[in-house]
């Protein structure tokens, strides 16, 4: 039997896990697991269950192996896991081509692709780290620009010039309480 496993990261990745979907049940598989949850979170119920539904001559299948796995000694694990139960792994979308474990090629390939995709995945990761660090030293601002705060200027002129807090909320399309908090607590009086 066929079990098919699909993962997205997020709740808006919608089209992403209708795609997955659409490719295990096009691969024959007769029951599907699956889930909206980070890669990098060891607690996946969708996949444990997975596993556990497995039984003797089973396969799962997974659209890409980093849906499986996030580094190439996960993936390694969840390979030999799925084989101590005697169970093949199914990776779809390989550039056309389907890696089945059953065969010791296709588990070099596998292996090596893994490796590729976490060497990726940590350059990013570098490249992010190195980007945050060089916005810091220019003094950069980090992170979602305070908007409220930003208006403060605006806000005090306006506040000076009578306006109450609500129709300053208003007019800049912000909330009652920001207004309060850019005039530093400040009485509507």
């Amino acid at each position: 039997m066929k079990i098919g496993y699909a993962r997205v990261s997020t709740v808006d990745q919608d089209a992403g896990l209708q795609a997955q979907l659409r490719d295990l049940e096009a691969a024959g598989c007769e029951k599907i697991f699956a889930e909206k949850i980070s890669g990098t979170t060891t607690k996946r119920p969708e996949l444990l269950e997975a596993l556990a539904y497995l039984r003797a001559g089973d396969v799962l299948v997974v659209t890409k192996p980093d849906r499986l796995a996030r580094s190439t000694a996960d993936l390694l694990g969840y390979v030999q896991s799925v084989q101590d139960r005697g169970c093949g792994l199914i990776v779809l979308s390989m550039n056309g081509t389907t890696l089945d474990t059953t065969s010791p090629t296709s588990k070099l390939m596998l292996t090596m692709l893994a490796a590729v995709a976490e060497f990726e995945r940590d350059l990013m990761l570098e490249r992010q780290r190195e980007g945050i660090a060089k916005a810091k030293a220019e003094g950069r601002p980090m992170g979602r620009p305070r908007t409220v705060l930003s208006k403060a200027q605006t806000i005090r002129k306006m506040r000076q010039k009578g306006l109450s807090a609500t129709a300053i909320a208003k007019q800049l399309g912000i909330a009652r309480s920001g207004v309060y908090r850019a005039l530093g607590g400040q009485d509507e009086g």
